[in-house]
């Protein structure tokens, strides 16, 4: 009887804490709903951007409006919205605006918002680093060099490039038709003989002399040319520098520009869009399946450098010209400055077009002349056709890759999922406990040295490198691989996102947790979560096996039981390509942490050596290898640096010890 009763009181006090919780639940619910009527009412006419946030104050929403009454009154009020507004509407708790001078301020404030907050309902350019450009040094001996960051820079910048890629393909054709350096000053400065660069006939070895200043600039010269989009020009001041050649009967001098106007005509020949001096931007959105590629052709001076594909962050039902528009205003900035023609596949109202160009002139002061596919025809429009179709392409190629990460993961759901819960992997778990955030870490070090551990993250994505995180280990013995390891996911599982006021809340927790090693190191993690109260964490970890063949690696359950997966499976390759990404990102930590304590130990033990002079010493002679290899009297010559420091830095760095 008084297990009944108290059974009863049990049931009873679980029925007033639901009862409790959900008056709360209506509590938050009432107090997430504001008053439009209100925040109209006050609302000024006058232009400003405003901050969207829902229940939890997080930023969903970032816009802009010339007049901000009017702007706001369009969602709460009119005709029926589409999806995405209606999401968006249900979701506000709050809005915040700020009042700008001018509709620019407006602009301008609303990206760098967009840029901090990055609010889940506006369209986001992920990849928003600046391109790369070849850059022509301010030397007596000038070289050209990759070179990507800011413009404000001595010398001259040539692009921007639309990858890295072509500009290495672009600099191996400079050397290969201009023989112009690309070697760094220093290693220039210190040359005694000539390198393998000369010896190939890849450069004219100015460094020894074995060119003159004069005909050097003149390469030079005849290089800027030809980056420039005046190629027809160019050949024909090489054929005159030819015929010159041939009537002074200077055959070989002669021989060697006729090669080199051959080269060039073969580059004209090969690319199809040296038709012409425009330069321009074409942009070409092409959806399917909820994937968004916007397409970038860059085209200068009449040369293509390329095209490049961009995947946009684009919350659902967002129209396809705001889609167009956020991302052309996004894309152009300081490090990135539009060209006086930009053409797009999509034509945008005439409010958009209006702020578009508003926001471009931040950068420039030249017009910007935006064209659409109904008024271009000619070359444009068979440039424009060339990008469409690789628009389609690429998103065909995005497809085809998410799928086959699906099918993977899927796979391995089937797989895991069994052994984790004990039961039967039915459409309906697969549908509720679907693994899709996978961790793995592991441990890299030399003897002890620099311990590094690594954590990569793999996701319905693919591998997503925002979230990899390294972990330098102190504190533990050297060479204790599982001690490295408690440190690791002890500081991962307590870590916290940053957020606008220092610390914000925990960091997401992974689906599953994948641990390179064996028995030992997944004692460790089960440790560290028990530690931590973590009691539903999926864990499993990966060993090599007998003899450490590949595809007899063993995969280690909570239990320490092993699972046994056909190796031939794609459950079983995605486990193992995991474990073999994070290998990769460890290696590349440690490796890079150990190098650089080398390099700094071997100065920083000197006495007499402090942070300048140490930098004198690396910047004069271009790094510690061609420091090790100098003179007595050539580290004397360092500013900063006497003949007795000298010696005593020349003996140091052949006795380290």
């Amino acid at each position: 009887m008084g297990k009944k009763i108290d059974t009863e009181i049990d049931e009873t006090k679980i029925d007033k804490e639901s009862e409790m919780t959900q008056k709360i639940e209506l509590e938050k619910k009432r107090e997430s709903q504001f008053d439009a009527d209100e925040l109209l009412r006050h609302a000024p006419t006058t232009p400003g951007i405003y901050m969207m946030k829902d229940i939890d104050g997080q930023i969903i929403y970032v816009g802009k409006a010339k007049n901000l009454k009017n702007r706001l009154s369009s969602y709460f009020k009119g005709k029926q919205h589409a999806p995405k507004t209606v999401a968006l509407v249900a979701n506000i708790a709050s809005v915040e605006m700020t009042l700008t001078a001018t509709e620019r301020d407006a602009l301008i404030l609303e990206g760098n918002l967009i840029k901090a907050h990055r609010p889940r309902y506006n369209v986001r350019l992920i990849d928003d680093k600046s391109y790369p450009y070849i850059y022509l040094s301010d030397h007596p001996f000038p070289r050209f060099s990759f070179y990507r960051g800011t413009r404000k820079r001595r010398g001259r910048l040539f692009g921007p490039y639309p990858s890295s890629g072509a500009v290495k393909e672009t600099l191996n054709l400079m050397k290969k038709v201009f023989r112009i350096r690309e070697c760094e000053d220093s290693f220039f400065s210190h040359r005694t003989r000539p390198c393998l660069q000369y010896q190939i006939d890849r450069c004219s070895a100015p460094c020894v002399n074995k060119i003159s200043r004069e005909d050097y600039l003149e390469a030079v010269k005849e290089a800027v040319l030809f980056l420039s989009g005046e190629s027809n020009q160019l050949v024909d001041l090489l054929i005159e520098k030819m015929q010159h050649y041939s009537g002074e009967l200077q055959f070989e001098a002669a021989a060697k520009i006729r090669d080199q106007i051959q080269d060039i005509r073969e580059i004209q020949g090969s690319n199809r869009m040296e038709e012409s001096r425009d330069s321009l931007d074409i942009m070409v959105l092409y959806q399917k399946a909820e994937v968004a590629n916007i397409e970038v052709m860059t085209i200068r001076d009449g040369r293509v450098l390329g095209t490049r594909a961009y995947f946009p962050q684009v919350p659902k039902d967002t129209r396809s010209e705001e889609i167009m528009s956020a991302f052309v205003g996004q894309y152009y900035g300081e490090h990135r400055l539009p060209p006086r023609n930009i053409i797009l596949n999509l034509p945008l109202s005439a409010e958009e077009e209006e702020w578009l160009k508003l926001g471009l002139s931040e950068w420039i002061e030249y017009p910007i002349l935006l064209q659409y596919p109904h008024n271009i025809r000619g070359r444009k429009r068979r440039w424009l056709e060339m990008a469409e179709q690789n628009a389609r392409h690429s998103v065909e190629i995005k497809l085809a890759s998410r799928t086959q990460i699906e099918d993977r993961l899927y796979a391995l759901n089937q797989i895991l999922l069994p052994a984790l819960t004990g039961q039967k992997a039915d459409a309906a778990m697969l549908e509720e406990r679907m693994i899709q955030r996978i961790e793995c870490f592991d441990i890299s070090h030399s003897f002890g040295e620099r311990t590094v551990a690594s954590n990569v993250v793999y996701t319905p994505e693919g591998f997503t490198k925002k979230y990899y995180r390294r972990y330098n280990i102190e504190g533990v013995t050297a060479g204790d691989d599982y001690e490295a390891m408690r440190q690791a996911l002890t500081r991962r599982f307590q870590s916290r996102e940053k957020s606008g006021k220092g610390e914000g809340k925990l960091r997401d927790r992974p689906d599953l947790l994948l641990i390179d090693g064996g028995k030992g190191q997944l004692q460790v993690a089960l440790e560290v979560l028990d530690a931590l109260n973590i009691t539903d964490q999926w864990v499993i970890s990966i060993s090599e096996g007998e003899g450490k063949v590949r595809g007899k690696d063993i995969i280690w359950l909570r239990d320490k039981s092993p699972l046994l997966i056909d190796p031939t499976t794609p459950a079983f390759h995605l486990l193992t390509q995991i474990r073999d990404e994070a290998h990769r990102f460890a290696i590349e930590g440690h490796r890079a942490r150990r190098d650089k304590m080398r390099r700094r130990s071997i100065l920083e033990d000197i006495p007499g050596i402090g942070e300048s002079r140490r930098t004198a010493l690396l910047t004069h002679f271009g790094g510690i290898e061609s420091l090790k290899s100098a003179a007595v009297e050539d580290i004397a010559k360092v500013p900063g640096i006497s003949d007795k420091l000298a010696e005593v830095v020349f003996q140091a760095l052949r006795d380290p010890a």
